[in-house]
């Protein structure tokens, strides 16, 4: 181990390795910034910029756009709640509510902090346990992944909020809404109405982009908007007392986030969810989360970090992308004739350990680049909204546009920037409705593969230990708030018969 990581570091540490690693995250935070491109997006138009490099150069740059656009995707979230990224909406539900309690330079802060604990920790597991970790993940066939995908439902309870009854009245719309399209394994259109643009089902990103950002700019325009921030300097600067309440949050993210992006096909989105969702059940200021609490900034971002980095454990080891963006990049192994599995790390270790170790100097780079810039991207609300409402439109629109080429995903953003103004104006939270989206198609394409496994029968689930035992926690997970609201019931009871 140690001679591959000096024969890594050897590799990583040369002067066009560590340029084209800048320049890598650089872009990819520019990426990451602007909403509708992404990484996957991002790392797809690079690509045939790097077909003239030498092979560890390119895949050390690509690698660098990857988790660079995770950090640059929680800058817009945080400052104009408009998600860069699929994995970075959650960010919006704290995030950018600390923005608009002064707290922007902080919240951003936290998050480069949060995504660099994240990176070191598990870049670590990503060496140590890459192929033991790869081996155990090849035991998730489609029922694992169901039960992984009802567990992630089952964090709708956390995210409701006091009125059960809406959370999953927008969970349910949110899966109506991802049904729309051809179904999975099927060729039946459903709720396309005819309409030919319709055949893809809804973009998620641009739906993400009207709900928080377009729908937040209806919402401050009929309040008759209000006064840019006007915190001093120093106080966008994060506290010790934020600090000290992040470091758990990050912790279990990024613990959580590893085990997802293992997992093909889960990703980072669903890890995020779920590490807000466990955030909301055991911080010791889950009642402040939701409101612009740290917290709600940390465990997301650490995971979702984590999850990108974790991805590659399947991707190097298996040749199995573990998320959308890995998928490119697998692309770019064949490219370059490079076929990612077990024999990649005994033919080409300079390779494997270059990239793997150049991921600690590039988010070693994120972080001296971001950190000091937390506060200085914070002036951005301090620009009068009458200006700032504008630029924020515009933005979504190119992003829209850069989504689907076409006019159509603009008027996405807007009919779902109508949709988040109507939750806004009569308190649906938003939450549930995007977990439904997220979480839509895939339970779909599991439930179809579960079926077919099963002979047609789900209960084939309670027939796999590891799936019956993701079953039980996520039975558990649903029923917990119920049993935990007839306890406090219960007390209360005995307690005012005590005192009469």
């Amino acid at each position: 181990m140690i001679d591959n990581l000096l024969l890594g570091l050897e590799t990583a540490v040369t002067p066009e390795n560590l340029l084209f690693c800048l320049l890598g995250v650089v872009l990819g935070t520019i990426i990451g910034v602007l909403p509708g491109l992404g990484s996957a997006t991002g790392v797809a138009i690079l690509l045939p910029v790097t077909l003239t490099l030498d092979p560890i150069s390119a895949l050390i740059m690509l690698a660098g756009i990857y988790y660079g656009s995770q950090y640059g995707a929680s800058t817009s979230s945080i400052l104009i709640s408009t998600p860069g990224d699929s994995s970075s909406v959650v960010l919006t539900l704290d995030g950018y509510q600390m923005a608009r309690n002064g707290r922007a330079g902080a919240a951003l802060a936290i998050a480069a902090l949060s995504s660099f604990l994240a990176a070191i920790l598990s870049l670590i597991g990503l060496i140590a346990l890459a192929q033991p970790i790869a081996r155990w993940a090849l035991n998730f066939g489609p029922p694992e992944n169901l039960a992984i995908i009802v567990l992630g439902l089952a964090t709708i309870v956390s995210f409701a909020g006091e009125n059960m009854l809406r959370g999953i009245t927008m969970a349910a719309v949110g899966l109506l809404i991802s049904m729309i399209g051809v179904a999975s394994g099927f060729t039946t259109a459903r709720f396309t109405f005819g309409s030919v643009n319709l055949l893809g089902g809804l973009e998620f990103v641009a739906v993400m982009i009207g709900i928080f950002a377009v729908g937040e700019v209806l919402h401050q325009i009929r309040r008759g908007g209000e006064h840019p921030i006007r915190a001093r300097f120093r106080d966008l600067l994060v506290t010790r007392e934020e600090l000290g309440r992040s470091v758990a949050p990050a912790l279990r993210g990024t613990g959580l986030g590893f085990v997802m992006g293992v997992l093909p096909g889960a990703g980072a989105t669903l890890a995020t969810f779920m590490s807000y969702g466990v955030e909301k059940q055991v911080s010791k200021f889950r009642h402040l989360i939701g409101k612009g609490a740290p917290e709600g900034v940390a465990g997301p971002e650490a995971s979702n970090n984590a999850a990108a980095n974790a991805s590659f454990i399947p991707t190097l080891t298996l040749g199995i992308p573990g998320s959308g963006t890995t998928a490119v990049l697998l692309g770019a192994f064949i490219v370059f004739g490079l076929q990612p599995g077990p024999l990649l790390f005994e033919q080409q270790p300079d390779l494997v350990w270059g990239l793997l170790v150049s991921f600690f100097f590039g988010n070693l780079i994120l972080l001296v680049l971001n950190l000091p810039l937390a506060p200085v991207f914070a002036q951005v609300l301090r620009i009068p909204y009458s200006y700032l409402y504008p630029m924020v439109l515009f933005i979504a629109v190119v992003g829209a546009f850069a989504l689907g080429n076409n006019t159509f995903t603009i008027w996405v953003v807007f009919v779902a920037g109508l949709l988040g103004y109507f939750m806004k104006r009569f308190d649906f939270p938003a939450a549930p409705l995007v977990l439904g989206l997220v979480l839509g198609p895939l339970l779909e394409r599991a439930l179809v593969q579960t079926s077919a496994l099963g002979g047609g029968s789900l209960l084939i689930i309670f027939e796999r230990p590891l799936s019956a035992v993701l079953m039980v926690a996520a039975l558990l997970a649903l029923a917990a708030p119920f049993v935990s609201a007839v306890l406090r019931r219960y007390r209360r009871t005995n307690r005012s018969r005590i005192d009469t």
